[in-house]
């Protein structure tokens, strides 16, 4: 099943969407927004799936659908917490700024809160104020749950996993140093992130094996490829671990957003990975590019992003068509 939100008010308006994205059905007689349809999750699901079915045999009145007009499919959420689960992408970035990488990150998720109270849509722009402030793109998947109680095992965590989504991470790469040297985390430098249009439960997705989502996550930018990475390869913690471990001290409230954390992909010799001009997989943010940049040369070439450039990022099933709709964004100035 596949659902979004279209535009209007602060919450969207809860819509289902057709496997082919084509078309929509509103929901409204069943909840007017997908944080309605997660509160009552036990009810509202079969009335949703039992929409989805008419929309497939069009029995059921339809419209067309826009990615456009789609905001994220949780406008708001009660909840965003972005974890590290491809920690070669962790290693590399603090290889490349010459920190020690701890033991424990390899057995101890890394997980930050990031701000929830607006999301951009998926072809929103991304507001960059000031350039030098050194705007990325991340390219991640994002599960959302139901409620989760305080010290829900893996287990636990993962059958209350309900949606599965696509996620640009915006960050300020040149203002997280100052912010982490306090010792206080992230703020400032982790502004509105987007998610794609629309959201995917885990038994309608091929690839979702194991808390894990596998498949081709395809990032560009200004139109070439920048990455191709398989998010279900070097995932060294699974959905079901993430969740877990956010809701280790305290209870997850449904409409929690749960993030991956930037896919990256190792080499096939265990090292960094190649750029795809050179064979390899790419990276799905424009930190590892300029980390693989500084350790091959000494310096990093690669500069971020700036007013004019222009985001996508998609995945797609075994016959090429998209399975989330895209997050096309372009950056804005000012």
């Amino acid at each position: 099943m596949k659902l979004a939100s279209l535009k209007g008010g602060r919450d969207g308006r809860l819509v289902v969407v057709s496997n082919d994205l084509a078309w929509y059905a509103p929901a409204d007689r069943i909840a007017f927004t997908l944080q309605d349809a997660l509160d009552d999750w036990d009810v509202c699901e079969p009335e949703l799936r039992s929409l989805a079915e008419g929309l497939e045999h069009g029995s059921v009145p339809k419209a067309r659908f826009h990615e456009h007009e789609a905001a994220s499919p949780l406008p708001r959420a009660y909840q965003w917490a972005d974890g590290s689960a491809y920690v070669n992408h962790v290693a590399l970035v603090r290889q490349a700024r010459g920190a020690e990488m701890p033991d424990s990150f390899w057995t101890d998720p890394l997980m930050y809160q990031g701000g929830s109270d607006g999301f951009l849509g998926p072809r929103d722009p991304i507001p960059l104020a000031d350039p030098a402030w050194g705007c990325d793109l991340e390219g991640e998947i994002a599960v959302v749950t139901g409620d989760v109680p305080m010290g829900a095992d893996r287990e636990t965590a993962l059958a209350a996993i309900r949606l599965v989504m696509l996620c640009n991470d915006v960050s300020l790469r040149n203002l997280i140093p100052n912010e982490l040297a306090k010792g206080f985390g992230f703020f400032q430098s982790k502004p509105a992130s987007a998610f794609s249009p629309v959201a995917v439960t885990p038994d309608a997705l091929p690839g979702w094996r194991d808390g894990k989502l596998h498949g081709t996550l395809e990032v560009e930018l200004n139109g070439a490829l920048l990455g191709e990475a398989n998010a279900g390869v070097d995932m060294t913690f699974d959905f079901g671990t993430l969740v877990a471990h956010a809701a280790r001290t305290r209870a997850l409230s449904a409409g929690t957003i749960v993030g991956s954390g930037t896919v990256s992909n190792r080499g096939p010799d265990g090292g960094p990975g190649k750029p795809v001009s050179q064979g390899g997989v790419g990276y799905s943010c424009l930190a590892e590019v300029r980390t693989i940049e500084t350790i091959t040369t000494g310096a990093p070439v690669t500069p971020f992003l700036k007013a004019g450039d222009q985001v996508r990022i998609e995945m797609r099933d075994a016959k090429r068509h998209t399975i989330f709709g895209a997050i096309e964004q372009r950056v804005a100035a000012g």
